[in-house]
């Protein structure tokens, strides 16, 4: 018979999903410590954005992201947090033993199987041995793509196809993963992903949706939880602004308002 304790503990998955269960509306803070002007900056930028109510700090990006600098970041940002440091790997290289652990992503609409299970085949020995928690995410890039489109070879889904986008995240799911992440890349000139597309997501699938890339403001977050995402995340906004604490209060506040 196949007990509980036969898995890996999934705490932080547990964490998410008990905060999402209370009707919370989450913030994620993504860090790419290269975009920073040095590496201290890019850790009080995570510091303020978790004392400003970030339920998740995020540490990664789509190149260079790896090696001793990533383990000094995320050492450092440990000691002064009190939520969970999550990894966003750009590559199979983005692995810390000092994280709580990584987003496990399968890039559904890549061109390149490297990125739909490859990359994933080569990680999953190191993330066991390291003893991080993955986290299952069905990952989905959506126009104009930005960096990570253009290194994950995707075939970006159009803005104004709705149900690709719901078909992608559905096939996710039923590929097993636990949560959908769907992404219009860094710093999208045209906005976040189509309200459209978030909402016809939402009422196709039953697990979380996260979006990412192009929310500019907390009026934004506000629109694209009315929409159905259940978590939000930032990073490029974050670079931007000079009171991340001040931030993340107003976007968490906004988010949750009714």
């Amino acid at each position: 018979m196949i007990k509980e304790s036969d898995f890996m503990d999934r705490k932080i998955e547990k964490y998410i999903m008990d905060r999402l269960a209370k009707k919370e509306k989450l913030l994620f803070a993504l860090i790419d410590p290269l975009d920073y002007k040095d590496l201290k900056h890019a850790i009080n930028t995570a510091v303020a954005a978790a004392e400003g109510g970030a339920a998740i700090i995020l540490v990664g990006g789509s190149i260079g992201v790896q090696g001793e600098l990533l383990d000094y970041v995320v050492k450092e940002i440990k000691k002064k947090v009190k939520v969970p440091v999550v990894l966003f790997p750009g590559n199979i290289a983005t692995l810390t033993k000092y994280a709580d652990a990584v987003y496990f992503m399968s890039l559904l609409n890549s061109r390149n199987p490297y990125w739909i299970s490859q990359a994933q085949m080569l990680a999953s020995p190191v993330i066991k041995q390291i003893g991080i928690e993955p986290l299952s995410i069905g990952y989905i890039v959506v126009e104009p793509g930005g960096s990570v489109g253009w290194v994950g070879d995707v075939n970006l889904v159009p803005r104004d196809r709705p149900k690709i986008g719901a078909a992608l995240a559905l096939a996710g799911q039923y590929l097993g993963s636990r949560f959908i992440l769907m992404d219009v890349g860094s710093a999208s000139k045209v906005g976040h992903v189509p309200l459209e597309m978030i909402t016809a997501v939402k009422k196709t699938i039953d697990i979380p949706l996260i979006i990412a890339g192009g929310i500019k403001t907390p009026e934004d977050a506000k629109n694209v939880v009315d929409a159905g995402a259940d978590i939000i995340q930032i990073g490029t906004l974050l670079e931007q602004s000079n009171d991340v604490k001040k931030l993340c209060q107003e976007i968490v506040k906004k988010i949750n308002s009714k």
